[in-house]
Parts: C-alpha cells; sequence; structure tokens
C-alpha cells in the first residue's frame, strides 16, 4: 500500500491539529502555511473529515478546525478512509475460478489485506504524535515540530 497525497495531507493536518494546546480551532490558512500544504487542497480534505465525524469545524474570527475526538480514538484507518483512501488489493480484478494459481494468489492477498486493514485500523493518530516526539527527541531536537 502507497500513502497516496490526500492520505499524507490529511494525516499531517489533523497531526497539526493534535499538537495544538487544548485542541483551539485552527485556521486552514495556518495549518497550510506550517505543513507547506495547499490550502484549497487541504479545506476539501478536512471536509470529507468533518463528515466522518472526525473534526468539527467552528465559525467566526477565531473559528477553524478542531479535532472531534480525543486523538487516542482516531486511527489512521479512519482518516484514510474519509478522505478516500483505498487499500483494495484487487479493485478491478477479475478472477479466473477455474484456475488454482488464481485462487491461492487472491486468498492470500485477501489475508494480507484483512491483516493490513486491522493494523491501520489499530494505530492512533496519538500514537503517531509519540512516534513523531519520540524520533525528534532521539535527534536531539526540540520536540516542537512541523511534521
Amino acid at each position: 500500500m502507497k500513502l497516496t497525497t490526500r492520505g499524507h495531507y490529511s494525516v499531517k493536518a489533523l497531526l497539526d491539529l493534535s499538537l495544538q494546546s487544548k485542541h483551539r480551532p485552527v485556521s486552514v490558512k495556518s495549518i497550510a502555511s506550517r505543513q507547506d500544504l495547499p490550502a484549497p487542497y487541504l479545506e476539501k480534505l478536512l471536509i470529507k473529515m468533518r463528515q466522518a465525524g472526525i473534526v468539527r469545524s467552528v465559525r467566526g474570527v477565531q473559528g477553524g478546525y478542531q479535532l472531534a475526538m480525543d486523538p487516542s480514538y482516531i486511527s489512521l484507518g479512519q482518516i484514510l478512509e474519509a478522505v478516500g483512501e483505498t487499500i483494495d488489493p484487487f479493485p478491478n480484478y477479475e478472477i479466473d475460478k477455474t484456475q488454482a494459481e488464481d485462487w491461492v494468489t487472491i486468498c492470500l492477498w485477501r489475508r494480507i489485506h484483512q491483516k493490513l486493514k486491522e493494523a491501520l485500523y489499530s494505530i492512533t493518530l496519538a500514537d503517531l504524535y509519540y512516534d513523531a516526539r519520540s524520533w525528534k527527541a532521539s535527534i536531539g531536537e526540540k520536540t516542537s515540530f512541523i511534521i
């Protein structure tokens, strides 16, 4: 599985939101600026994540986006699903059920797919946050960082 731009940007944006003190609303413009992301595209991704219940939007001068729940309750699988990522190994593959090799290969990939899906839904935004902080600390950098 390769994480596409949409998945990568979504995770970066949510990690940025998780870094905000008391999870205050943050403008798309400020997230985009800190993470070097295109603001119009980021806005579209945040709308999808709002529709999935991962973030909420706050209107007004001090408005923006904020996490809808604690980062420990947001899985990588939820994030990727919300923005339309797929980990399906055979989106358009026709199975020839008369060929044993095809059937064995399909069964193998289905098992791998299931394990990958389980892993993606077990890794939380909080896990990624702490992994990134640990890495920064291990190389001697401050733990306030741009993802």
